[in-house]
């Protein structure tokens, strides 16, 4: 009995079917076993290393790990940490409360990470830019080419630091995604504030996924607004490389109270200017960038054209080609330092205000506020300007065309040109700030100014025809317009030839109250001009009058005296001659006094008096013989411009 038992359990035992059976089930047990038993925390290890050795990064999970099996598998962690570069004081690039990433299961068997979304709750993402110049988002690079790859990204309540030490700029901002309804990938909305080249601003708008900005040949679309004190801008389209900001194509609008406000946002020195706004396309050309096609006002002026920046030179060249069609001239007030007008509905900020009002309260005119010798060392420039037309209210301008030139703290404007009252005044200027004051010279052409338009304002001048031209050269030392002219040495030199004025006008300068009465009273003609002219010696700012006359048919006037352009006066004696026979003529020497703010053209009423004096006493003998001293002989002489009065 016991042999049959045991030859009946060998045969059990070493049948086929048998021994299968009990193997799968065994396994089958183990399974079900596994399945209630096993912790996904178990491949924390694992996952850890594998992600070290994908990106030469350390990788912690101190939360818990679960992961929903399938084609796409879903794994979930919690309490993540990235590791930084070596370089970086912070030991963490990038962490999160939780993670869930959408991995793909075959491509992990060639050692490929494929992520299909990654939804992120509260992360922290720091980017820095290193010592070399290297990001520390750059890593897990095998031969040029990265082993991940991810096409969606989800952020809530995340934080972006990014950190640039050699350039000074920095910025801190939160990240939340916005649901676009398309399935496309995920754009994300910021806000946040830091420093670019050391100047506060703030920003906020809205930008692609963080996860693009690894994709550097991909554009990387932005649409941001930032604002860094009075200055704004808005920038929207696409970067490639953002970090680096390789290669992009955007446009840019730039608006502000004063274009100086640029200077230590960008690096390039501009004068002071009304409140601005332009609006153009912003590119870059290797270590060239562009702002082209650009549009826009400054101050009450329209201002278009393109602009050039290059770095990577010892001094950045600034290139630009402006056109403004209409411009108003107190929008170049800045170029000499002064302020635009601020008056009714003229564009000014609140800083140009408070100067404009000092300087109607200072009695003096000319523009005292240095230049900055810094800003014009910091760079270099080739600019043209041209203005096609002019508004000038009181003044006869017509055009501008300017080309600046700037080397190294050498200034030249070659040429600086005018059109006015249909004629020109053609300048060439060079400033030399290469020392601590400033060397100036000018040299200035005057051509074919039309008398008549010369005062646009003045009655008496509306009718006068001829043409005045004349040169200038001055030269003076000096960091303001003020302390230019001050010091400056040189000559002027101002002419005309025939034409005519208004009668009305020469008979007030002969104080000839009778002829004037009767032109007052009736109409007033013309009087042929033979030729008028003033030639000034210069010498520390005093501009003394070798030749001063005004040669008409019916007047001449010579003239003698001085104008400080170093204490703003006016020290000038004017004698007409009458030629003509009148009752009634005080004929006295005119004095122009006073100062440039406060200008005094008056009769000398010391002798103007004398001559009253006698006339009284003859009138106290017979009243008709108190006309005797008023009569005018008229010793002037009709000779060839000016004759001997012009000597």
């Amino acid at each position: 009995m016991d042999d049959a038992y045991r030859s009946r359990r060998r045969s059990v035992l070493h049948s086929p079917t048998r021994t299968r059976a009990i193997v799968f089930g065994a396994l089958a047990a183990l399974l079900v076993v596994l399945a209630v038993l096993f912790q996904w925390n178990w491949l924390r290890g694992p996952v850890e290393r594998l992600v070290a050795w994908q990106t030469g990064r350390s990788f912690d999970i101190a939360g818990d790990l679960d992961v929903d099996l399938g084609r796409v598998t879903t794994i979930r962690a919690d309490a993540l940490r990235f590791g930084n570069a070596d370089w970086s004081p912070s030991r963490t690039m990038a962490s999160a409360d939780r993670a869930e990433l959408d991995v793909r299961l075959w491509p992990l068997l060639s050692g490929e990470i494929r992520l299909e979304a990654i939804r992120l709750t509260r992360p922290r993402l720091r980017l820095e830019i290193g010592p070399d110049g290297r990001g520390n988002w750059i890593f897990g690079e095998r031969e040029g080419k990265s082993r991940f790859s991810y096409t969606g990204l989800w952020v809530d309540e995340g934080r972006l630091v990014f950190l640039d030490p050699r350039r000074r700029t920095n910025f801190d901002i939160t990240l939340d995604s916005v649901s676009t309804g398309d399935g496309s990938a995920s754009p994300v909305d910021l806000k946040g504030k830091g420093r670019w080249a050391g100047n506060a601003f703030t920003v906020a708008g809205r930008v692609e996924s963080p996860l693009a900005l690894r994709q550097t040949d991909k554009p990387y679309r932005i649409d941001l607004r930032a604002t860094a004190g009075p200055t704004r801008a808005h920038a929207r389209g696409t970067l490639l490389d953002p970090f680096r900001l390789r290669d992009f194509d955007l446009r840019l609008r730039l608006a502000g109270q004063d274009m100086e406000d640029l200077f230590p946002l960008i690096g390039v020195a501009m004068p002071s200017t009304p409140p601005y706004r332009l609006d153009g396309r912003f590119s870059r050309d290797g270590d060239t960038w562009r702002y082209d096609d650009f549009t826009g006002l400054v101050g009450d002026s329209d201002l278009g054209g393109s602009a050039a920046v290059t770095v990577g030179r010892k001094r950045p060249l600034l290139e630009a080609n402006l056109v403004s069609r209409r411009l108003d001239f107190d929008d170049l007030a800045g170029f000499v330092g002064a302020p635009p007008q601020t008056g009714g509905e003229e564009a000014a900020n609140a800083r140009q205000r408070a100067k404009a009002a000092a300087l109607a309260a200072d009695a003096r005119v000319l523009p005292d506020t240095p230049y900055d010798l810094a800003k014009l060392r910091a760079m270099d420039a080739d600019v043209r300007w041209k203005a096609h037309r002019i508004n000038a209210p009181t003044l006869p301008i017509e055009d501008m065309d300017a080309h600046l030139l700037l080397e190294a703290g050498l200034l030249r404007l070659e040429p600086l040109n005018f059109g006015v009252a249909e004629g020109d005044i053609r300048s060439t200027v060079r400033m030399d700030a290469r020392s601590d004051v400033i060397r100036t010279k000018a040299d200035i052409a005057v051509r074919g100014l039309d008398l008549g338009e010369l005062f646009p304002t003045a009655q008496l001048t509306q009718s006068a025809i001829g043409r005045v031209g004349g040169n200038a050269s001055l030269a003076g030392t000096g960091n303001s317009v003020a302390g230019i002219l001050g010091t400056a040495d040189g000559e002027v030199m101002l002419g005309m030839g025939r034409g005519q004025v208004s009668n009305l006008l020469m008979e007030l300068a002969g104080l000839d109250i009778a002829e004037a009465l009767k032109f007052m009273l009736t109409q007033d003609r013309t009087v042929a001009v033979r030729c008028a002219f003033g030639d000034f010696a210069v010498e520390n700012g005093v501009m003394q009058a070798r030749t001063l006359a005004f040669d008409t048919a019916d007047t001449i006037i010579v003239g003698k005296g001085k104008v400080s352009l170093k204490d703003e006066t006016l020290d000038l004696e004017l004698r007409p001659r009458p030629k003509d026979r009148s009752i009634l003529a005080l004929r006295s020497p005119l004095v122009v006094d006073g100062t440039f703010k406060d200008p005094s053209f008056r009769p000398d009423f010391k002798r103007l008096g004398l001559r009253g004096a006698t006339a009284l006493a003859l009138g106290s003998i017979a009243p008709p013989a108190a006309l005797l001293a008023t009569i005018e002989p008229g010793p002037g002489q009709d000779s060839a411009c000016g004759g001997q009065y012009a000597k």
